[in-house]
């Protein structure tokens, strides 16, 4: 499943980052690595959103989210 499917509330773990080098870098510098829990904290439009990761909020635009998959679990 796709970060971008999720709805607000649900908490998942990154299985996959399947982004250009350099956005994955930063991403992975700001702690989201595989098996990284997160939690969805807002959603806006079609697939940008807010997230909780480790304590930090990010905001993440569609054309991120819908190449980041995830696996629901309960937080």
């Amino acid at each position: 499943m796709l970060l971008k499917d999720l709805t607000v509330g649900q908490s998942c773990v990154v299985e996959r980052l399947d982004l250009p080098f350099q956005i994955e870098r930063r991403l992975q510098a700001l702690g989201m690595t595989q098996d990284t829990r997160l939690q969805v904290l807002n959603r806006k439009g079609k697939g940008i959103m807010i997230i909780k990761l480790r304590g930090t909020r990010l905001a993440l635009g569609c054309n991120i989210t819908r190449r980041i998959s995830v696996r629901k679990v309960g937080w």
